[in-house]
């Protein structure tokens, strides 16, 4: 790889260079990214996790090993943020919706892609943060809302159907524009659990312009794309949204920020509460 231009940032060190990705010798290098996570994570086996979808609605993964990753090099690589603020919310919404089905349904079946989920971490795995954070006495969070997050996580993660490989973090911020092949995922989690699952974090975003999820009506014509597209369950989708939404702000707070009632996954939490009746 010949590398051109670097940056780092608090997780991760990124190159930017050519390389022969077929190992043909051809002089016509493609653009490729070179990401190395400083320390085990979310991102540590983001390599495997984006090898598992083979391009299916992601960017293409070259090379892969724990803790680093070569990818293709994504142009001009302007994500669906500027859309969303611009106006164009619905059509970012459905371009995530396209997203989401591309990736592959038929070959979560598979043996080898089973065997290899094992060592992904599943959403039951994930609602432990509700356990953590109960067990801390911390009172930044309204221990209701808590108790009612959890109740809903766990509800759901008992009932899901046909839970298979999702990103586990897909929302604007992690869906870039390539001039070849159009819009596609970047920076899975890597996480199994059913597709309702997935939307929880669009309708935490863009945290820029709040006022674009943070009202019932926007909720509503959010979920309601999805699951016309995608032939989602939308009490589901809804439940998972709101509980993720406390989930969230019990990571903002694991992570060292001061979480209070302006923050926006609690106030997103407390819009679609009554949204659920009787299951929130």
């Amino acid at each position: 790889m010949i590398v051109g231009d670097t940056f780092e940032t608090e997780s991760s060190v990124i190159a930017f260079g050519t390389r022969d990705v077929d190992g043909s010798g051809s002089r016509d290098n493609k653009d490729v990214v070179l990401k190395v996570v400083k320390q085990p994570g979310d991102e540590w086996n983001s390599g495997e996790v984006l090898a598992l979808f083979n391009g299916n609605g992601f960017v293409r993964v070259y090379e892969h090993a724990p803790g680093a990753v070569l990818l293709q090099r994504l142009r001009p690589g302007n994500s669906l943020v500027e859309m969303a603020l611009n106006g164009k919310d619905k059509e970012a919404t459905s371009i995530l919706a396209d997203v989401i089905q591309q990736m592959p349904t038929s070959e979560r079946e598979s043996p080898k892609l089973r065997a290899t989920l094992q060592h992904c971490p599943k959403v039951d795995d994930w609602a432990k943060g509700f356990e953590r954070y109960i067990a801390t006495g911390d009172d930044q969070i309204p221990m209701d809302l808590v108790a009612a997050g959890q109740r809903v996580f766990l509800g759901l993660c008992a009932s899901q159907r046909r839970p298979g490989l999702l990103h586990g973090d897909l929302q604007h911020y992690n869906v870039l524009f390539d001039s070849d092949r159009g819009w596609l995922a970047i920076d899975p989690k890597g996480v199994v659990g059913e597709i309702e699952y997935e939307v929880g974090a669009v309708l935490r975003n863009p945290f820029e312009r709040p006022e674009l999820f943070l009202s019932g009506p926007a909720i509503e014509r959010r979920l309601e794309q999805f699951t016309t597209r995608l032939e989602l369950d939308f009490e589901r989708a809804l439940a998972w949204s709101f509980a993720q939404a406390v989930l969230s702000a019990i990571w903002e707070i694991e992570d060292g920020f001061l979480v209070d009632a302006t923050n926006l996954s609690l106030r997103l939490a407390n819009v679609i509460r009554p949204m659920l009746g009787a299951e929130g």
